[in-house]
């Protein structure tokens, strides 16, 4: 009997392909496998456990397909990923729905463990986590044109409010032969916008190579005929060197697009936070990627209410945040993670102070991307496209200052030709709703 397989991947798009392993290794050995896990007789949650929020929704996702197997439409159920890595035989003592708990380190594995479980067995397996394979066999589960490619594994940085050393360990880089032939492979099969990912891209290659090498390997993949985009994503302020921005700055290729997740601005803060810099230190880095590459989208995030945060500091932040004009930001409340340094910090503020000046932040942000939104109008721009908006009544895509899944959409009309998702269009902006700029093809 052939078994259905199905999966949810929660969480970022680091664990999306780690997913996009298992199920490479389900399918080699000869599972069905099937978007709708209500139709598997094994359904994977690959789980996210970063921040309570994350896991709370892990959870619920988790009892959800629970009832399906209350019902009989599924036989069992397997937890993988972070909630599976960090709470390990807690999550079967919790949640005794749950028929095996995999650590990461057996993803490999994972095809004889779900072997087990439909026998009857309840496999908890939980090998060092730097036995997470890094590299091999991936069905690719985002649109056919744009693919993530990580780069490496693990997070030597430490800082004081984050598991993720815990959970995924030391930073591991792949070699960047190995990238550039996974690249091939995934250019080959229409992938025409490539975006790097780790928890700390700009670290890459400092455990194998002994220096950072992200511009080395951006310029290799840059040699590859058929992209089109190369994205980076999650690069902290203090590796940005002259020599990665003038990678960026000087391959066409690569989207002049930076996430620089900067969590603060106040020194004393980001020293408690273990990160470095300081108000000035991170202005002078902002004005010199905008000076260098003056089309660049910069994209940050912000932790408010971290323990001790007094509101001089934060009202800092915010000015900051004013001042430097994020074409993308996200700012979030603290959350106090267990067995991390920071939630063992004295100072702690409450929910409601943490959610307030998140929501300030936010609130004006709107504003500062509602102008920015403002000035594309009249522009002509090259777009990403990604289908048709049949609410909307028309195409939609993105520009190179848009991420896919964490930032917005332009939407546009088309005449005479058609577009096709994955084509590149130039489309000249008439108009905005809100924070998404509006157009027609040219």
């Amino acid at each position: 009997m052939k078994y259905k397989v199905g999966i949810v991947s929660l969480g970022c798009a680091k664990n999306q392909v780690d997913a996009e392993m298992l199920l490479a290794r389900l399918n080699e050995n000869h599972y069905e496998i099937v978007e709708d896990v209500a139709f598997s007789d094994a359904a994977i949650i690959n789980t996210c456990a970063f921040i309570e929020p994350a896991k709370q929704e892990s959870i619920e996702e988790i009892l959800e397909l629970a009832k399906l197997k209350a019902e009989g439409k599924i036989k069992c159920l397997v937890v993988t990923g972070c909630l599976a890595e960090r709470y390990r035989e807690e999550v079967m003592k919790q949640l005794p729905e749950v028929d095996a708990c995999v650590g990461i380190g057996a993803n490999d594995k994972i095809a004889e463990i779900i072997k087990k479980a439909l026998e009857g067995e309840k496999p908890q397996i939980f090998p060092p986590k730097e036995e997470l394979e890094l590299e091999g066999r991936r069905i690719q589960s985002t649109p056919r044109y744009y693919a993530y490619l990580k780069i490496a594994e693990g997070c030597d940085n430490h800082c004081t409010y984050c598991a993720i050393p815990m959970i995924r360990g030391k930073y591991r880089s792949r070699t960047i032969e190995n990238l550039v032939e996974e690249a091939k492979w995934l250019a080959d099969g229409g992938v025409r916008e490539l975006i790097l990912i780790a928890q700390d891209t700009s670290y890459y290659g400092t455990d194998i190579y002994e220096k950072p090498m992200l511009p080395k390997l951006l310029r290799e993949l840059c040699k590859i005929e058929k992209l089109r985009w190369i994205r980076v994503l999650y690069c902290y302020p203090e590796r940005i060197t002259d020599e990665l921005i003038d990678t960026i700055a000087e391959e066409d290729k690569i989207v002049k697009y930076l996430d620089l997740p900067l969590q603060h601005c106040d020194k004393e803060v980001l020293k408690r936070m273990n990160r470095k810099g300081d108000r000035e230190y991170l202005t002078n880095l902002i004005n010199k990627l905008r000076e260098r590459i003056p089309e660049i989208t910069l994209r940050s995030t912000f932790i408010a209410g971290f323990p001790g945060e007094s509101e001089e500091q934060f009202e800092e932040l915010a000015e900051f945040a004013d001042e430097m004009k994020f074409q993308r930001l996200g700012c979030f409340p603290y959350s106090q993670e267990e067995d991390t340094p920071a939630a063992r910090m004295k100072e702690q503020l409450d929910e409601d102070t943490k959610q307030r000046r998140a929501e300030i932040i936010m609130e004006r942000q709107q504003l500062i991307m509602e102008e920015y939104a403002e000035n594309q109008i009249g522009k002509e721009l090259e777009v990403l496209c990604e289908g048709f908006d049949k609410i909307a009544g028309c195409f939609f895509g993105r520009t190179q200052g848009d991420c896919p899944e964490v930032d917005g959409s332009i939407f546009f009309t088309a005449d005479a030709v058609k577009p096709q998702a994955g084509s590149f269009v130039k489309v000249r902006i008439t108009d905005r709703v809100g924070i998404d700029p509006v157009g027609e093809m040219i």
